[in-house]
């Protein structure tokens, strides 16, 4: 579909589903009836096996064999072992990948040992409209460590001079879906001295990620996105090797202890990146990202971006056709976007919950942008065609307009 912006016919679209790589990997998951589900850019759908794999770790390890089964099931292994599993998605190898905590508790973690690192330097640099979180978390370090400050810059690469101690960027834009050349980016970093830290929420399980082929230093990521982890699961980071023995955790916690059953009264950190981790590691949330990470089973991460690139392909040609009055807020360039497809209208909020009622869900991010997310395990061509349809349908015939509509949720 690259460069093609004409609107194809539905018999088209079903022969690009027959011929689709891919097409088996959606049976892995429970998707409703009457749904066209365009979200897994926030919370992924539920995998087939999620709720036995959930069962098995409450009834079967957690109520038969009780606290034996941190080592009979291997639960204290957990975090390193799902790292692992990650680590090919990301570029990495699997001893720089460790699955704990959140995405925000990890910003914090690599942005404080990225400071600490760079001791001479006062700079954390950022974008304006970076993920709030990551906004949020670098504006907490620099009050937290004493002469250090956030900078944003639109421009990134000529922002980076000799006070950056680190760049903080994600990789694909949340609101946008525009996408960061991170062999240049990093590149520029290094060039000044600077380390490089990369949030992959909204990249990692959609599209290429090559942390050691660009040099990244460090980066987070959640696993509840394309990941297919369940709402709050639990999140990754990345350090890589050669930091291992450099960066030091700043929450020491009793995980990240060298010898955590020594039960020693003074902290000595792991090696490895066992000494990023802290607390008890979350059991049942790592069974769901488990089952999560078992839909990517036999499955090329090339296939995988090959399949985003044409579905939004798809969504934007059948935007320009069908749906006037919607300005495209991604990049056009498929090289550039990331595996969303962002629109803007004044009415974004109304329109998107007139999809919901139809069956169409993707979500709203302020103050305009409506958002439709592409997971190529699961969403076909044949969604993608009668998404735009419905959209088409609710502009045209401005159902949007229902009072109902305008009344805005806690979550959007």
């Amino acid at each position: 579909m690259s460069g093609e912006r004409h609107w194809p016919t539905l018999d088209d679209v079903r022969a690009l589903d027959a011929a689709d790589t891919l097409g088996t990997c959606r049976d892995r998951f429970a998707l409703p009836d009457g749904v066209i589900y365009l979200d897994g850019n926030s919370l992924g759908a539920l995998p087939r096996a999620s709720a036995a794999r959930i069962a098995q770790t409450v009834t079967r390890e957690w109520g038969g064999d009780l606290i034996a089964s941190w080592n009979k099931h291997g639960w204290i292994d957990a975090p390193a072992r799902l790292g692992a599993r990650i680590a090919p998605l990301i570029g990495a190898a699997a001893d720089e990948v460790i699955v704990a905590d959140s995405t925000s508790a990890n910003l914090f973690k690599l942005i404080v040992a990225a400071c600490q690192a760079r001791p001479g330097r006062s700079m954390i640099l950022t974008e304006p409209g970076n993920f709030p979180t990551d906004l949020y978390i670098a504006q907490g370090v620099a009050t937290t460590l004493p002469g250090r400050q956030v900078s944003a810059a639109a421009d990134i690469v000529a922002a980076i001079d000799g006070d950056t101690a680190v760049v903080v960027l994600t990789h694909v834009h949340y609101k946008t879906g525009a996408m960061r050349d991170m062999h240049a980016i990093t590149a520029a970093a290094h060039a000044a001295g600077a380390l490089m830290l990369w949030d992959l929420s909204h990249s990692v399980g959609a599209v290429e990620v090559d942390l050691e082929g660009c040099g990244a230093d460090l980066a987070v990521g959640c696993g509840y996105k394309y990941l297919n982890g369940g709402p709050g699961a639990p999140a990754f980071l990345y350090v890589a090797r050669a930091l291992h023995g450099t960066l030091a955790s700043p929450m020491t916690g009793w995980m990240g202890h060298a010898a955590p059953f020594d039960f020693g009264d003074d902290y000595a950190p792991a090696d490895g990146m066992k000494r990023f981790l802290c607390g008890t590691p979350p059991i049942i949330g790592m069974a769901a990202l488990d089952a999560g990470l078992d839909t990517f089973d036999s499955v090329a991460m090339a296939d995988v971006v090959a399949k985003s690139r044409a579905l939004s392909e798809l969504l934007i040609a059948g935007i320009d056709a069908r749906c006037p009055g919607l300005t495209m807020a991604s990049p056009r360039d498929a090289a550039m976007r990331g595996s969303h497809v962002s629109v803007a209208h004044p009415n974004a909020w109304e329109i998107c919950q007139a999809l919901i009622a139809r069956g169409v869900i993707g979500d709203f991010r302020a103050p305009d942008v409506l958002r439709l997310g592409l997971t190529p395990l699961y969403t076909r061509f044949e969604d993608v065609w009668q998404a735009v349809e419905i959209i088409a349908d609710v502009l045209a015939r401005e159902t949007w307009r229902d009072p109902a509509y305008a009344v805005r949720a806690a979550v959007t």
